[in-house]
């Protein structure tokens, strides 16, 4: 089978799972399309093996292969085809998303199963996974604009999943919003490229990227960093990272899902596509590097005093996608995409567990609530320990190697980039920290309420009145609602399996680049990176001194953590707070970007809109325009009433009249 139809077969599989599902919502009992959806991720992984094994059998400079089903539109010279572009990057990026959502799909498949909205959910899920998939394989703009697009309407639709909570539809529109925003970007950024090109191909428009950089460098500049602009919403890169935390507010699979190796990742996937345009634009790649950095600063930041367990995972998805954006922006390509792939495994793996953890909880959420989960479930807390570990950056464990990978090379380019080294290693310190924070508070202590519940008697805690975390409301568990169960990886099989299998991902995942080990990673991605004019030596003194420094760094941090909440169960943390109260407010509040958001834009559309509405649309439109017409049709219809007296004469004068006026205006003419 060639590689490119197991690559539309790959595509087929998930979106057959979402019609099937989708159609068949009121025909499916208990746990049918559960059974499907999984199956249709298993197939779409199957098919991403079979891709990728048949393109190893290629030679090299053969890894490129262009597949179109038909032609969309064909104007002039430019040709929109519905066509796939198989290479390296494209089936890297199929294998992750693939493998992750189906270990995602099969832990969905206990966890949700109490559920109302179980046979629509994975509908949802199918469709997100296929949209993924289709923008990772676009060979062209325009399918990589639908495929963006629909990746965004499906996040919409799986994060306000429980869409009877007013916080949960707010939460989707706020990243649908933010979403489209990246998407007007995006098509925006291939336009101006486009126009200049002269293609829609990705690979024709490579070809020239050298004349682009050359002859219109400041309309490419413009169209990258739109196209940057798409990827920074769709990754949540400082200012569009808003909608990233709320998205909590969906099922803890679709955290998983999103946070892990989908959506947030296509920003990263995008930028590492355009490695040859942007390469012929320093301004672009600054941008991308500085915001990379910013925004793996700042998310830190904010994830050592946030206390819901699930966003401070979300707020290290932003700060480790920053990593990945400022190495693909600097040439860094195999080193981002080694730690996409690492992260993938390890903050699936997290997200599950943390699940896991709210489940025992009752669908609580709050760190400050927990404690003593350690007795009570082992197997959780030993995947949480390992994919903390692998999160802190601590050897063995796949992400030590590809974080120091991606700071060895911001040395090895110095200059400026000084300053990307010493920033990832501060916060390299605060990851670790922030990570078994949420380990020691979680599971360290004497057990809480729910935690001696599961150790008294094996059961599950209840509320009697269930409530949304986010604001305390009372809920019932129809539709709409999350249902009346709570599933624990010690107790669901399926739970075990996903989350077992990630757990040895995340451990042994960094084989693939280990320095002068292995080098399997840059071997496969050789093909799809060898126009790239950017050439990175890492010296072995650098080397030695980042993996060390890496090492000590996540060490440090989990020392630190243990001193402040495992050992004295928070009481530094109050004292430091105390004496630091500027820095707490800030980063408790998130630096304020949601109330800047709010003043700087918001407001401005918010009462540009109203005064819209209420003076432009009500007075002139309604009243000048249709009013106006209207009241001259009315007058001219009651005038035309009125000379319907029914008498002969009147009707005969009338149409002397008329025809008098008639002559008279041809007499007038001809003279």
């Amino acid at each position: 089978m060639s590689p490119t139809t197991a690559a539309w077969l790959a595509l087929a599989f998930p979106l057959g799972g979402a019609i099937v599902n989708g159609l068949g919502y009121k025909v499916f009992k208990n746990k049918t399309s559960g059974v499907i959806g999984t199956a249709a991720l298993a197939g779409a992984f199957v098919f991403a093996v079979i891709a990728f094994l048949s393109l190893q059998g290629r030679e090299a400079e053969h890894r490129q292969l262009v597949s179109s089903l038909y032609d969309y539109a064909k104007v002039g010279s430019i040709d929109a085809q519905l066509s796939i572009l198989v290479d390296p990057l494209s089936i890297l990026m199929m294998l992750v998303v693939s493998g992750v959502s189906m270990l995602i799909h099969v832990y969905s498949f206990a966890y949700m199963s109490g559920d109302r909205g179980y046979t629509r959910f994975f509908a949802y899920l199918n469709f997100f996974v296929f949209s993924m998939l289709l923008l990772v394989l676009a060979a062209n703009f325009l399918l990589l604009i639908v495929g963006w697009a629909f990746v965004g309407a499906a996040s919409y639709l799986l994060i306000s999943f429980w869409y009877r909570r007013q916080t949960a539809t707010s939460a989707g529109i706020k990243a649908f919003v933010i979403n489209h925003v990246g998407d007007i970007g995006l098509t925006l950024g291939a336009f101006f490229i486009l126009k200049h090109s002269g293609t829609l191909d990705f690979l024709g428009t490579f070809e020239q990227a050298k004349e682009l950089g050359e002859q219109h460098h400041g309309d490419l500049t413009a169209g990258l960093i739109l196209l940057l602009i798409g990827a920074f919403a769709k990754s949540a890169q400082i200012p569009f990272h808003t909608w990233l935390p709320d998205a909590m507010e969906g099922p803890t699979p679709v955290s998983a899902l999103i946070h892990a190796a989908t959506m947030v990742t296509a920003g990263v996937y995008l930028i590492a596509r355009m490695h040859p345009l942007i390469e012929q634009s320093a301004a672009a790649a600054d941008v991308g590097m500085i915001i990379g950095v910013i925004t793996l600063f700042v998310a830190a930041t904010i994830g050592m005093v946030v206390t819901d367990l699930k966003r401070v995972i979300a707020y290290s998805t932003m700060s480790q996608i920053g990593y990945m954006v400022m190495a693909v922006s600097s040439g860094a390509y195999v080193a981002g995409l080694f730690h996409l792939m690492t992260h993938a495994f390890f903050k699936a793996l997290l997200f599950m567990s943390a699940g896991s953890v709210i489940s025992a909880m009752g669908g609580e959420q709050n760190l400050n609530k927990m404690r003593g989960f350690k007795k009570a479930m082992p197997f959780t807390y030993g995947c949480f320990i390992i994919g903390g570990l692998a999160l802190a950056g601590v050897p063995p464990f796949s992400g030590f190697f590809s974080k120091d990978e991606i700071l060895l090379i911001q040395a090895e380019d110095g200059g400026w980039h000084w300053v990307l080294y010493v920033v990832g290693y501060l916060t390299a310190l605060m990851t670790a920290f922030y990570t078994w924070r949420m380990i020691f508070r979680a599971f360290w202590g004497e057990p809480n309420e729910q935690a001696q519940t599961l150790i008294d008697t094996g059961h599950v805690w209840h509320a009697h009145e269930p409530t949304n975390p986010a604001n305390g409301e009372v809920e019932d568990t129809d539709v709409g609602f999350p249902g009346p169960e709570h599933h624990i990886a010690e107790q669901a099989l399926p739970m075990r399996i996903a989350m077992g299998t990630l757990a040895v991902l995340a451990t042994v995942g960094g084989v693939v680049l280990i320095p002068h080990v292995t080098t399997w990673l840059d071997t496969f991605l050789e093909p799809t990176f060898e126009d790239s004019t950017i050439v990175h030596h890492a010296s072995d003194g650098k080397l030695v001194l980042g993996l060390v420094l890496g090492a000590a760094l996540g060490l440090l941090g989990i020392f630190i953590a243990y001193a402040i909440y495992g050992k004295a169960e928070g009481e530094v943390a109050q004292k430091w707070q105390a004496r630091l109260p500027f820095l707490q407010k800030l980063f408790v509040n998130k630096w304020y970007f949601d109330e800047l958001i709010d003043i700087v834009i918001v407001r401005p559309f918010g009462w540009f809109g109203r005064f819209g509405q209420q003076t432009f649309e009500r007075i002139f439109v309604n009243g000048a325009l249709i009013g106006g017409t209207s009241g001259i049709v009315r007058a001219g219809s009651a005038a035309v009433r009125a000379l319907q007296s029914g008498f002969l004469r009147a009707y005969a004068a009338l149409l002397i009249v008329g025809a008098g006026l008639v002559i008279l205006y041809f007499l007038i003419q001809s003279s």
